[in-house]
């Protein structure tokens, strides 16, 4: 016979996947800043260059 009342675990789990949604963005965040980082400073060392060339 089932138990009277609200489920158990639920909000547990419901933390669980908020605060696992929350690491997941951080981390997605963090590679999309440090690739944009490393694309200007690579866009910055070929202007270099080509002001050298010229």
């Amino acid at each position: 016979m089932p138990k009277k009342g609200k489920a158990k675990n639920t909000v547990n789990k419901a933390k669980h996947t908020k605060l696992m949604n929350q690491k997941i963005n951080k981390v997605k965040l963090e590679k999309k800043r440090n690739k944009e980082h490393l694309k200007a400073i690579i866009k910055k060392a070929n202007e270099l260059k080509r002001k050298e060339n010229l």
